[in-house]
């Protein structure tokens, strides 16, 4: 029981830190940066952060006498793989935003929980139970509302569903593979392995220029360091820890957190105007994730 509440929190914490980012992004992208550079910069300094952690870490944790190695079974290059995934997710949804309503791209990414659950039932043959479903549907209906679709007039752009739902396929793939490769890792080496995945496939898509048209003391740097710290660095490394100990349905699940905290944050810290029925979306989602929590540790119990 203690393990599997642990690895609750763990994945709700981040997907807690993922919900700050929309607000980041937006700040990034008013003072002039573009897709590109954002996301560039982002997955670069996370994947220095993640490996000099790993390798402090280890350091410090380096035995005294000569241990019995036993080779890992997951070969590394596996696990540098995976990375594609949440790197495919911030350049998919970032720049979904750019083309249609903030309120309809959380939608469009939030559309993974369902994604997530049919992954889980096809390839592993994990039935979900009706109260998941049940869960699920009052999470998408909490999603509306908190999103606001019911009180403004909505024009969407058929390129930026498209990426919106390719972020939520992507985000789906990120959850069952980190879930299920590269377990038998240390969690610092398997985070970093990811993040170096993805910012291959990101300099890949795009250049980083930026290395020479900004100097160090640039805002894109500070804006690109709370980007990584808290989208590349800690949730795949909360996730990594506590995806395992649930599953992949429920970690889908508690994964919802992040549209609450973002619409918390462009009220307090963007200043945008949030009216009551999102409030009542955003209660709605935190009572579903509790509710579910509450469920999982009774059974375990």
């Amino acid at each position: 029981m203690k393990e599997k509440f642990l690895g609750s929190f763990l994945v709700f914490l981040g997907a807690c830190s993922f919900g700050v980012l929309s607000s980041i992004v937006k700040t990034a992208y008013q003072a002039g940066y573009t897709l590109g550079e954002v996301t560039g910069v982002q997955c670069f300094l996370g994947m220095l952060i993640l490996w000099g952690s790993h390798l402090i870490v280890k350091g410090l944790n380096k035995p005294k006498a000569t241990p019995v190695k036993h080779s890992p079974s997951t070969p590394k290059w596996k696990v540098c793989v995976v990375g594609i995934f949440p790197g495919l997710v911030g350049i998919c949804y970032y720049q979904c935003v750019q083309l249609v309503p903030a309120s309809i791209a959380i939608i469009l990414l939030m559309q993974y929980l369902w994604i997530s659950i049919i992954i889980d039932f096809v390839i592993f043959k994990n039935k979900p139970s009706t109260f998941q479903l049940l869960t699920v549907a009052i999470i998408i209906v909490g999603s509306c509302l908190a999103a606001g679709v019911l009180n403004q007039n909505i024009h969407l752009n058929f390129s930026g569903c498209l990426f919106g739902f390719l972020a939520a396929l992507m985000y789906s793939l990120f959850i069952t593979t980190s879930s299920n490769v590269g377990n038998d890792l240390p969690k610092l080496e398997k985070s970093a392995l990811m993040i170096t995945g993805a910012c291959i496939i990101t300099f890949l898509i795009f250049p980083p220029l930026f290395f020479f048209k900004y100097s160090i003391s640039e805002p894109l740097y500070v804006l690109g360091f709370l980007l990584a710290l808290l989208g590349t660095v800690l949730p795949p490394f909360l996730f990594s820890v506590g995806m395992p100990k649930i599953g992949i349905s429920f970690s889908a699940i508690l994964s919802a957190a992040e549209l609450p905290i973002a619409v918390t944050c462009s009220y307090f810290y963007l200043k945008e105007s949030v009216l009551l029925t999102q409030w009542i979306g955003v209660i709605i989602i935190l009572i579903a994730i509790a509710l579910l929590n509450l469920k999982n540790l009774k059974k375990g119990s």
